[in-house]
């Protein structure tokens, strides 16, 4: 019985991921990891993929030692009592040194795709937008930019109607985050990559969009009532596409500085754009 269980199971695992289509595939072979869309996150998305090894690697270890215990010194007869040993030596070195070696070689990456992800003196970027977060949506400022002849101009959003960031394909954007209520969190999840908007706090990182397409932003901190609804889109586009659209809000009257409105706070929330990669 067990053994046919056993290939029952294994059969209903094949027969299922044998009707996954290529999309869901292809989410297996990235371990659930949205396909990363910028180059400086490629160290972010092997370190998942290191990490998830490293997992398994633990796993099988530890299953193996389970499996051997339980055949090794299993009760051979009714009126049998197991040895009693009080303590294995090499044992309790081995479970006590290897996951401290475990988390050191852990942190060791983790801080070094970190200073990578996050250099100390970063390159000049090629164009910087403040993002500001609000209770309960976002404005995206393009500070001074030539396009539009050093004047800065702005996308703004509410819960009902979802602002858009603009970004140019392979271009270094310098990302200012200014909060002015409370902390919230500015993620784009193709991005791989998310930081607090803290008030009083000048946070900022530089991201390289390398694939032209729409992708869907949101708000990563629990910031209020309306937390579910701070959601933005992402649009990567070529660079004239880019200028183009600054021109525009130029022409439109959305120039200057802008950190916030009020008028957010009183909006109800939709669904995010359609076709936008999650």
């Amino acid at each position: 019985m067990r053994r046919a269980a056993g290939v029952a199971a294994l059969a209903a695992s094949v027969l299922a991921l044998s009707g996954c289509d290529a999309e869901g595939k292809d989410e297996i072979q990235r371990l659930a990891m949205p396909a990363p869309r910028a180059d400086e996150v490629q160290n972010i998305y092997d370190l998942w993929h290191w990490s998830w090894l490293a997992a398994i690697i633990v796993g099988v270890v530890v299953w193996g030692l389970i499996g051997y215990a339980v055949i090794r010194f299993r009760r051979k007869s009714p009126d049998e009592v197991p040895v009693q040993t009080r303590y294995n030596l090499p044992i309790e070195i081995f479970y006590t040194v290897a996951p401290i070696m475990i988390v050191v070689v852990l942190f060791f990456f983790t801080i070094k795709v970190q200073d990578e992800v996050l250099p100390a003196d970063p390159p000049k970027p090629d164009r910087t937008v403040e993002v500001v977060g609000q209770q309960w949506s976002w404005t995206f400022n393009y500070l001074k930019d030539d396009a539009t002849g050093g004047e800065t101009v702005f996308d703004s959003g509410t819960p009902a109607d979802y602002p858009t960031l603009w970004l140019p394909v392979d271009e270094k954007v310098r990302f200012n985050l200014y909060s002015p209520d409370v902390i919230h969190s500015f993620w784009v999840p193709s991005f791989l990559f998310k930081m607090d908007v803290v008030p009083g706090r000048d946070n900022h990182f530089e991201l390289t969009p390398n694939r032209i397409g729409t992708y869907v932003g949101k708000c990563a901190e629990l910031c209020g009532a309306y937390h579910s609804r701070m959601l933005f889109n992402v649009k990567v586009v070529s660079a004239d596409d880019y200028d183009a659209h600054l021109k525009q809000l130029q022409a439109d009257g959305n120039t200057g500085l802008t950190r916030g409105t009020e008028k957010v706070r009183a909006q109800p929330g939709l669904e995010p754009e359609a076709g936008a990669e999650r």
